[in-house]
């Protein structure tokens, strides 16, 4: 059994267990959350689309740690005109256990 889930403009394709990371939520680590965007479930076989969405369908989740991803270097750059800018980021994430899907 899997579903496809949507949060932070993305999608995943989740299943009981599965430990992912995904765009940082405002929960506190150890808390459970609910993603009750669920876009596909499929169950022994049977494929359920939603339209756009499964109705009463939702994955729970608990939240494992907070973190920020690796360092990307934003270099901005004009040629002949010695005009250089240099930036590093470095993106916020979420990780999470996905506990049960309920469809």
């Amino acid at each position: 059994m899997y579903a496809i889930i949507e949060t932070g403009g993305k999608q995943y394709r989740v299943t009981e267990g599965d430990v992912l990371t995904i765009e940082k939520i405002e929960v506190a680590e150890g808390q459970t959350v609910d993603f009750d965007r669920v876009l596909t479930v499929v169950k022994d076989g049977e494929v359920v689309i939603g339209k756009p969405l499964v109705a009463n369908a939702k994955v729970t989740a608990e939240v494992v740690t907070h973190g920020k991803g690796k360092k990307i270097l934003v270099f901005k750059y004009k040629a002949k005109s010695n005009y250089r800018r240099r930036q590093g980021h470095r993106q916020p994430f979420t990780k999470v256990r996905i506990e049960k899907i309920h469809a």
